[in-house]
């Protein structure tokens, strides 16, 4: 089994996110024996955002591809060429301001690809990514998860739609959160630890 691991936390080993994925993999690990993992960490290794070179890199055929649209698409082909050789990607996902970090966003807009990730078909778009299974491992300083600010979490609605889209609809998340909650934050990681399943 490849397990690919994606972080998005820059707060190093002081991350939950990252030791909320890391004990993913390890059970991964541990079930699967063998398992490889490439660790892909989007806050020492991002992705530029968008710009009108990258743009026109998706959308021009690339046998007319100038050096300058082979350089621009270059990310986009790597992070795709990583996620469709995996079989499990593991996603540590910060909440940040309701949502995901911007490093996170940045990779899934160089995955996003018409003709390559997804097709529009005569019956609506279809997701070109499959048998996959995802896991997100997200960290929050407040309860989302449930309660009266579930509806503040944006990150993985959006998530579970955004690969659902493009074909990875075999998802799991798991939550350490409370962070910064007094009566929750000492338990938070064991308690989340304790509840993953693989």
């Amino acid at each position: 089994m490849k397990i690919l691991h994606i972080i998005s936390s820059p707060k190093g080993e002081a991350s939950f996110s990252i030791k909320l994925g890391n004990a993913i993999v390890e059970k991964l690990q541990t079930k699967y024996a063998g398992s490889t993992v490439t660790v892909h960490d989007l806050t020492n290794t991002p992705f530029p955002h968008l710009e009108e070179v990258h743009l026109n890199a998706f959308y021009t055929p690339a046998e007319t591809h100038t050096p300058e649209l082979t350089e621009a698409i270059k990310h986009s082909d790597a992070a795709i060429a990583e996620l469709k050789d995996a079989d499990v990607i593991v996603i540590g996902v910060p909440f940040y301001n309701f949502s995901i970090h911007s490093t996170l966003k940045a990779w899934i807009d160089h995955i996003s690809r018409a003709g390559v990730t997804f097709a529009y078909t005569e019956n609506g778009p279809q997701g070109l990514i499959k048998d996959k299974k995802v896991y997100l491992a997200l960290a929050s300083g407040g309860v989302y998860s449930a309660g009266p600010y579930a509806p503040y979490d944006f990150a993985v609605p959006y998530l579970k739609a955004f690969l659902g889209f493009i074909g990875m609809t075999n998802l799991t998340t798991y939550r350490v959160e409370g962070l910064a909650v007094p009566d929750l934050k000492d338990t938070a990681l064991e308690k989340a630890v304790a509840s993953i399943e693989v």
